[in-house]
């Protein structure tokens, strides 16, 4: 089945489609993203993925690229693929004039609108989110109604009015729920235009109408409809609960053409998952790294004294009496002589004695892992002030000790954590740092870890560092092999934008089984017989 993919980042959504049943149900006919060091990322893993599928014989090729083999992924053998990657992935701004013409004329020559075909991807998010309408609202000349991010949705209705595919997926924060242009709630113009999109766009015509499903509930709002009396929150899905290792909460709507709804629309909910996954279920067999030093020569040896020399601070202010902090810091200060001396960078060279990524879940395992690799990409570990090497020794022990990260000024209390920021004590940054907990799913990954790194900090004290690339893009259920492009800043605010692949599979299993029940009913049964015989 045919997909287009709009503000398609990195590639997750499209990644989660791409490889649904195996590789064989859907076809990426074009994605498109203005960013152009996520618009790399798009093209060498559509380059994968032609390579896998009709010229496996040369995947070799990716491979030596990513094990740092080749300057370049593409070979004398492979070099069509290699553009008809481009011809795939493109660099378009939407909105613009000049992107929806070259959109337009790729959707006129490689769509084939007499078949099935599903538009999914999500507008930029920044005008909805809440940290964005609060930092907005902070401008003076700001004015929702000109902010065209509020606007770009309609590039949506647009190729749904001219391609009239028969579903979509739309992705965003769940801050367009409560977003409002001109005293009017945004969300429900989105539903109303989707879901007739020609009258939406003042056109006449007999055009193809949506019915909008939340892959929750299963509920739904099609052409007609009360817009009342709908429940908005019912398009949230919470990415824990479907085996996702973050609680992720994003709005996802499912549009099916009225033409194409299933007798029973019961299989248009995503099914849960128990017991969530935790983060330290698909980091801890990574390789451990220390932090890189900031403003001091950065080698093991002065990392190792500087880290002490933090660690005493601590234990100077901590009461012995208080043994819930007291013995876990006098184990690290041992555990240190067994710290990691490497901070890791663009591949780490894999080995069994450092670590091979299990998580102990065969699925996942499956999901994540490719034995082809020589080398970890982008397990890099960030440069952090002395100062901070405090903060995070204190926050990590702090978790292991009271089950909870650390909140504010009144529990990072101690002398030389409060940072030099004047807002510290107002109450509005509470969480500004904080430990993604080994036994819990972890905190939403963000374009913010582009930034900082004090809202990802590792649950491990001996590692003493916040997140990397690769560990960020495990939480947001990247495989192994997705070579992320750019430097580091710039693979992290992919990685933050994107939606977790693994979940947009399951995304793409629903639309699949609605396009095509008999087919989707059959692979079913096929993964029941194999279970069965594999519990005999």
């Amino acid at each position: 089945m045919q997909i287009v993919d709009l503000f398609a980042g990195p590639g997750g959504l499209g990644e989660g489609f791409a490889s649904s049943g195996n590789g064989k149900r859907f076809e990426i006919i074009v994605s498109a993203e203005m960013d152009p060091k996520a618009w790399k990322t798009l093209r060498l893993r559509a380059f994968y993925r032609l390579l896998k599928n009709k010229r496996p014989e040369y995947l070799s090729d990716y491979y030596n690229y990513c094990n740092g083999k080749t300057e370049k992924p593409e070979s004398p053998a492979t070099a069509d693929l290699w553009e008809e990657a481009g011809e795939e992935a493109k660099c378009i701004t939407l909105g613009s004039e000049a992107g929806n013409n070259e959109l337009d004329e790729i959707l006129k020559h490689r769509l084939k609108k007499d078949l099935p075909w599903v538009l999914i991807g999500g507008p930029p998010c920044q005008a909805y989110s809440i940290v964005g309408r609060a930092r907005n609202q902070a401008k003076a000349d700001y004015s929702a109604e000109k902010d065209h991010r509020h606007f770009l949705y309609k590039e949506y209705l647009r190729i749904i009015r001219q391609g009239q595919p028969t579903a979509f997926v739309m992705e965003n924060v769940k801050g367009i729920l409560s977003s409002k242009i001109n005293g009017e709630q945004i969300f429900s113009s989105i539903l109303q235009d989707l879901s007739d999109p020609h009258r939406a766009l003042g056109e006449e015509g007999s055009g193809k109408k949506y019915r909008i499903y939340s892959l929750v509930t299963g509920a739904s709002f099609g052409p007609g409809d009360d817009v009342e009396k709908v429940d908005p929150r019912t398009f949230i899905i919470q990415a824990e609960d479907y085996g996702i290792p973050q609680a992720r909460h994003r709005v996802i709507l499912l549009g099916i053409a009225t033409d194409s709804i299933p007798a029973c629309t019961k299989s248009l909910k995503l099914t849960r998952q128990e017991p969530k996954v935790s983060v330290g279920q698909i980091l801890n067999d990574l390789p451990k790294l220390r932090s890189r030093l900031t403003k001091k020569t950065d080698d093991s040896e002065t990392w190792h004294e500087e880290v002490l020399e933090q660690l005493q601070h601590i234990r100077d202010e901590i009461d012995p009496a208080d043994t819930k902090m007291w013995i876990p810091l006098s184990y690290l200060w041992t555990a240190l002589d067994d710290a990691p001396k490497s901070p890791g960078g663009l591949r780490v060279g894999r080995a069994p004695h450092n670590g091979d990524g299990k998580t102990g879940l065969p699925a996942l395992d499956e999901w994540y892992r490719d034995s082809k690799l020589d080398y970890w990409l982008s397990h890099d570990a960030r440069g952090h002030m002395p100062s901070d090497l405090r903060r995070y020794i204190f926050a990590a022990v702090y978790t292991q000790a009271h089950g909870t990260s650390p909140k504010g000024h009144k529990q990072f209390s101690l002398e030389g954590l409060a940072p030099d920021h004047k807002n510290w004590e107002s109450g509005k940054f509470i969480d500004r740092f904080r430990v993604q907990m080994e036994g819990m799913p972890a905190t939403t990954i963000t374009s913010h870890i582009s930034k900082d790194g004090h809202y990802f900090i590792h649950y491990d004290p001996v590692q003493c560092r916040s997140l990397t690339v690769r560990e960020a893009a495990r939480i947001q259920t990247f495989p192994d092999n997705y070579f992320f492009q750019g430097n580091r800043t710039e693979q992290f605010h992919q990685v933050g934008n994107a939606v977790p692949p693994l979940l947009a599979s399951q995304i793409a299993s629903v639309v699949y089984g609605v396009v095509y029940p008999k087919a989707h009913a059959q692979g079913a049964r096929e993964v029941e017989v194999e279970d069965a015989a594999l519990e005999a």
